[in-house]
């Protein structure tokens, strides 16, 4: 869980705060990220008094109610779950966030702020480095999703993943200035590198036809040597030599892994001295270390939500459950997620 300085300017909020349009299932971990407040559910933002507090999710725009509140946002964090947050599979971890958004690289978020400022001493530059090698040990990703490990060929040069991204996703609209659609990442990493072994992987959003596919992205194969769907992105991080992404969250997990990273957006892990960036964030002046990187991403800015109801729980603690958790189930989701998905489909309009 964060203390008052890991919070950050989250912290400090006054008594009674206002979440605008959270659907029931979000509002108990809502709840979680504040325990210390009353929160009031609130459908429209005339129910915010004036110099109130007004929490939001993601990029949410408050109107004009943002020059009278004090506005803080959630979004998911990094270690989420056993299946995918589309899915409506309850989250592991938050962030929560009163300057900005960790994926909005056009402002300073708390994330930002952390990375940018924070003393990081040796203990908890040691406590980083084995909750780091504890995710890798366990070949714990985002999702965590069942799939077929990825076998490397046999003899194959230089290979390089490019990870797919939802196009409509606001990581891209606010972290990636350039480049923001899948096919344009892979031919551009194509004509940089004509000899690489090239593997394309969809977003699991994407495949489980939750959001809609990027423009072109049935294509992908007239620029890469493989379409790696089924297969699991641990097994992919482990066995290629480099990544290539816009903002994906696997960049992060690829340093992890100890493997070269070149970021064609403005990811939050970018900037900071540990991968190859198209494009600069003048913010961002100092060089980390990767277990720094690691403390701000994973200890400082995240709240970690305990499986049994009970409030938070330590980034540790919430390894060891996610731990857990895949291994009763395999990493396999139950039999009537698929009929959820239908359901989903016809309520956010994919086909």
């Amino acid at each position: 869980m964060r203390d008052a300085l890991e919070i950050g300017s989250a912290a400090g909020l006054p008594s009674v705060i206002h979440a605008l349009d959270f659907s029931n299932w979000k509002r108990p971990f809502v709840r979680h990220c504040f325990p210390d407040n009353t929160v009031k559910f609130v459908s429209d933002t005339s129910m915010v008094p004036d110099d109130g507090c007004l929490v939001l999710w993601g990029r949410r725009e408050p109107g004009p109610l943002a020059q009278r509140v004090r506005v803080v946002r959630i979004e998911d964090g990094f270690l989420r779950s056993v299946g995918l947050g589309a899915d409506l599979v309850r989250p592991l971890s938050w962030v929560v966030d009163g300057r900005g958004m960790h994926y909005d690289a056009t402002a300073v978020s708390d994330l930002e702020h952390v990375l940018q400022t924070s003393v990081f001493d040796n203990a908890l530059r040691r406590r980083a480095r084995a909750l780091g090698e504890a995710i890798v040990d366990e070949r714990i990703t985002k999702y965590n999703l069942a799939a077929k490990p990825w076998q490397r060929p046999s003899g194959a040069r230089r290979t390089i993943l490019v990870p797919g991204q939802v196009e409509s996703d606001a990581s891209l609209a606010f972290g990636a200035p350039g480049i923001r659609r899948n096919m344009d990442l892979l031919r551009e990493v194509r004509a940089a590198h004509p000899e690489a072994y090239l593997v394309y992987k969809p977003h699991p959003d994407v495949v489980a036809r939750l959001r809609a596919a990027g423009q072109n992205e049935s294509e992908a194969l007239a620029w890469c040597d493989e379409l790696a769907v089924d297969t699991s992105m641990d097994s992919l991080l482990e066995a290629v030599d480099e990544l290539h992404v816009m903002t994906s969250l696997a960049g992060f997990e690829a340093l992890l892994r100890g493997k070269a990273v070149t970021c064609h957006g403005m990811p939050f892990y970018a900037g900071w001295g540990l991968t190859t960036d198209r494009i600069e964030c003048p913010r961002r002046t100092r060089r980390l270390s990767l277990d720094e990187l690691v403390a701000g991403v994973l200890i400082r800015y995240p709240v970690y939500f305990d499986r049994q109801g009970a409030g938070l729980v330590s980034p540790e603690t919430a390894l060891d459950q996610l731990r857990s958790w895949r291994g009763k189930s395999g990493g396999r989701q139950p039999w009537w997620r698929p009929l959820m998905r239908m359901v989903l489909r016809q309520v956010v309009g994919i086909r």
